[in-house]
């Protein structure tokens, strides 16, 4: 007899995170996972150290974090779910409700995990084209079906780095089933300052089938203790504590997050450095031929020319060879981009110069 899992499962490539090593080099600049250029904030590193013992569980239901959280944003902390970074809560929406059958409804250069989650719940994933790196809620809409049953936004996109406007959330929330739910991944939303954005939060008040994610990888620093958390309404929320692990958030990482919010000074400099290199980036690699969208979370997405020498997987070799690791992203259907992540000075400056160098060779 063998052991066979559900039908999607085997359907799944395995995620594959950001490359962090290069031959030849004890300390490469990795700038492949969108991780943040100023590191955690040392309220947090100091909240992390301070733990002596670690013989208890953590707080299962993360209270006093969830209580920083609501704090900070204005918001019930009864409304709130914490994870073990928001690609747990992401899953978790999948896990709570799919059915074999339904389809799960993002854009066609959408986050991955959406596909991911969709076929590990034998789910069907439907990924709608988009228009010059951009969600087309047209498209989105136009590939509504009566099994459409969760659709997924990331709102800014990881890895195209653009986002819609809430007026066009909104026309797309209006075209759904209403019994879909829509599942708006704002992960960069502290990076974003445009007069037209709006995270998820006002949906969510308005709406029982609106959730947002969000998490604590980026502009606070702390990926590496996985720390997300969920905004819903009290019947969504109610779901994803009845299935989510009991004990899914550190007490390392509860106490660092906590901390991280109180850090408004910090954040101010993470987003600062982010918006000057950022802008930077953007413009030094336009003026030497490489197309770059107009990207508003802490990283670029690089489009690089078709011809023979300046290719992709050419310009990839050339920067590992230098210590500088990027993220190819072929896998997300962009074979001839990479993306790059705003990092410190040094990093950012050595990647353009070994761009220039690459394109006029």
């Amino acid at each position: 007899m063998t052991a066979t899992p559900k039908p999607g499962v085997l359907d799944i490539v395995p995620y594959v995170a950001g490359r962090s090593h290069a031959p030849g080099f004890d300390e490469p600049h990795k700038l492949s996972s969108n991780e943040s250029a100023l590191g955690p904030s040392p309220k947090a590193l100091e909240a992390y150290r301070a733990l002596t013992s670690l013989e208890r569980y953590p707080d299962g239901g993360a209270w006093l974090l969830r209580e920083a959280i609501g704090k900070h944003y204005g918001l019930s902390p009864d409304q709130i779910v914490c994870g073990n970074g928001s690609d747990e809560l992401l899953n978790l929406i999948a896990k709570a409700y799919l059915r074999p059958g339904d389809e799960v409804l993002y854009s066609q250069f959408g986050f991955i995990v959406y596909k991911l989650a969709a076929l590990s719940n034998s789910a069907v994933p439907v990924a709608a084209p988009e228009k010059n790196f951009h969600t087309d809620v047209d498209a989105m809409l136009a590939a509504v079906t009566p099994k459409t049953r969760l659709v997924y936004l990331a709102n800014p996109n990881n890895p195209t780095g653009t986002y819609i406007p809430q007026s066009e959330v909104r026309r797309l929330h209006a075209g759904l089933p209403k019994d879909a739910l829509l599942v708006i991944d704002a992960a960069y939303a502290e990076f974003v300052h445009a007069d037209d954005y709006e995270p998820g939060i006002e949906l969510v008040n308005a709406f029982d089938n609106v959730v947002m994610t969000r998490t604590f990888s980026k502009i606070y620093g702390l990926a590496g203790l996985r720390v997300g958390w969920a905004y819903g309404s009290p019947a969504v929320i109610d779901v994803l504590n009845r299935v989510r692990g009991p004990f899914n958030v550190s007490i390392p990482a509860q106490r660092a997050a906590v901390a991280a919010l109180a850090d408004a000074a910090h954040v101010q400099a993470a987003l600062a450095h982010n918006e000057k290199w950022r802008g930077w980036l953007t413009k030094e690699l336009r003026a030497i031929g490489i197309n770059v969208p107009d990207s508003l979370g802490n990283f670029v997405l690089l489009q690089f020319p078709a011809e023979k020498g300046h290719a992709e997987k050419e310009a990839d070799a050339f920067l590992h060879k230098r210590g500088l690791i990027l993220r190819p992203v072929a896998n997300y259907g962009l074979p001839d981009c990479l993306r790059l992540t705003v990092g410190p000075e040094d990093a950012n400056r050595a990647v353009v110069e070994a761009l220039k160098e690459f394109m006029a060779s």
